[in-house]
């Protein structure tokens, strides 16, 4: 039997950013995934047609070059091979009239277009921004810290110290608003507020839906004075990074190697069972990067002493599903708003808060909605070296739709089973994109599809297509998450732990649960 000090089940990016820390700690660690590939929801393949480098979940890697742990190991990564090419035209909204807004670095280019559509809104953006530069240290030092803890509580009194409790109420109003009610607070222009609110989308959070504010208050800013963050040749440039930063540690990888069963033994984690009997033992921790569920509903047998805890991960509610469609193209879309929107990173198509609100209220209902959100990803407007010269690849996420359908809200696509559905559904959606840039048709080279249905099969973590692993919203979000009481990684088994998307501070690519628990196993000072 292989003996560890660790083992990590999942070879995502949190996993890894876990396995590497304890590495770097003395630690003798083993991931083991089930998949042929490492990365989870971080993956790039050529799905299309050779030569085109599609990512087939996560884009963005912003959150990932802001993080701690990139912070701490980007030497390493970046003598593993680590990829990073910046955006200064980060993102934009085109809207049915034939016009856009848009954020890129350049702070007077950014206020110019607002100022085009509201001189006064113009003056607040920059105020906003002025302001976040002395805002963002306290703010990201909470999302990076344990929740609860007395990191968390030192990070709120310092805060306190420096901006005073009147600047902590606003921020915990914030927190606690919802998009529409934090964007007509600050802005008068519908199209700057439809630009702001698309990011709530991108985590499930509709423009009424409370705690749904600091997302697009958050991207915005930071894309304002930051830029955007892309993998050079695709998003997987981090997971390799990460896998051979491991290796060089001495830790180890186990790719296609299914986890069948957590062994414990008095109430304890004693390693795990692979598929085809291989047993691994842990001496000190057995880290699942996976999504609840799976842990406590396949992986471990049933036990009535945690029957409460059980009952709640059982409850864990799923947000809406995701759509993802892959595009070779013979050149980037015509948008009819202009030129300028083949330099962005993000074209938003999002024209207003009723389409947004419409498509989660069907979404929510088990309706195709009419017309979704659509995050309509250019890299190689950014990145050339992920298609063949001359040719692009198109990232397009649809945003949101459910898991199971139980009818179509435009009335015309019969089908309530996504295999039958996804294809007329796709359809639907390249006509959407056709409305803004004319003659999307006729550039295209190779199309694949993946309904939310496919994310589930190729991820089993993204439960009915939920590309979040779980809903953001208020009482699934910081210490409630994933169960209130276990909100700091640790389980009822003791020496099982748990990291992911499902666990604070939730999805994204900045491997925050991970770093944050490696550094409490390594005993790190907080």
């Amino acid at each position: 039997m292989s003996s560890y000090d660790a083992i990590v089940i999942g070879a995502g990016h949190n996993g890894l950013a876990a396995a590497v820390h304890l590495a770097a700690k003395g630690w003798k660690v083993a991931v083991v995934e089930q998949a042929a590939e490492a990365g989870g929801a971080v993956k790039t393949r050529e799905v299309t047609l050779p030569g085109f480098r599609h990512d087939l979940f996560a884009m963005n890697l912003s959150l990932f070059a802001g993080s701690p742990f990139f912070a701490a190991y980007k030497d390493k990564l970046f003598a593993n091979g680590l990829g990073i090419v910046g955006a200064s035209d980060c993102f934009s909204s085109a809207f049915p009239d034939g016009t856009w807004l848009g954020v890129s670095t350049d702070l007077d280019a950014t206020a110019q277009r607002i100022a085009a559509v509201s001189p006064a809104d113009a003056e607040r953006w920059r105020q906003m921004v002025a302001d976040f530069a002395g805002d963002a240290p306290h703010i990201f030092a909470l999302l990076g810290a344990p929740m609860p803890s007395w990191a968390t509580a030192k990070i709120v009194y310092k805060a306190y110290r420096a901006k005073g409790a009147a600047w902590l109420g606003d921020l915990a109003r914030l927190v606690l608003s919802s998009p529409r009610e934090f964007l007509d607070g600050r802005f008068e222009n519908a199209k700057l507020k439809a630009m702001m609110a698309t990011w709530g989308m991108h985590l499930d959070f509709a423009p009424d839906v409370a705690g749904g504010a600091l997302f697009p208050y958050l991207e915005s800013m930071a894309n304002q004075s930051f830029g955007m963050a892309l993998g050079r040749g695709g998003a997987d440039t981090i997971i390799k990074a990460m896998v051979a930063t491991l290796r060089s540690l001495g830790g180890e990888v186990h790719l296609g190697r299914a986890v069948d069963r957590i062994e414990t033994s008095g109430g304890r984690a004693t390693g795990v069972r692979l598929a085809g009997g291989e047993a691994m033992s842990a001496r000190r921790a057995v880290i699942a990067n996976a999504h609840p569920k799976l842990v406590f509903g396949r992986l471990l047998a049933a036990d009535a002493a945690r029957a409460d805890f059980d009952r709640k991960v059982a409850a864990f509610r799923a947000g809406p599903g995701t759509m993802m469609i892959h595009l070779a193209l013979s050149g980037l879309p015509d948008w009819t708003a202009g030129e300028a929107l083949k330099r962005f990173a993000y074209v938003h198509l999002a024209p207003d808060f009723e389409t947004m609100a419409s498509a989660f209220a069907q979404a929510s209902a088990c309706l195709l909605p009419r017309e979704p959100v659509l995050v309509v990803g250019q890299p190689t407007a950014i990145d050339p070296s992920r298609a063949p010269d001359g040719k692009h690849v198109l990232w397009v996420q649809v945003r949101v739709l459910p898991g199971t359908i139980a009818g179509d809200a435009a009335g015309s696509i019969a089908a309530t089973h996504w295999d039958d559905a996804k294809e007329p559904y796709a359809a639907r959606m390249l006509e959407l994109i056709e409305r803004y840039a004319p003659g999307l048709s006729g550039k295209i080279l190779g199309k694949a599809v993946f309904s939310p249905l496919d994310l589930e099969r190729e991820n089993p973590n993204l439960i009915g297509g939920d590309s979040l692993s779980g809903s953001h919203h208020l009482d699934q979000n910081f210490m409630f998450r994933p169960v209130f009481g276990w909100s700091r990684y640790k389980t009822p088994v003791t020496s099982l732990y748990i990291c992911g998307a499902p666990t604070w501070p939730g999805a994204g690519v900045g491997a925050g649960s991970g770093f944050m628990l490696a550094k409490m196993l390594a005993g790190d000072p907080s």
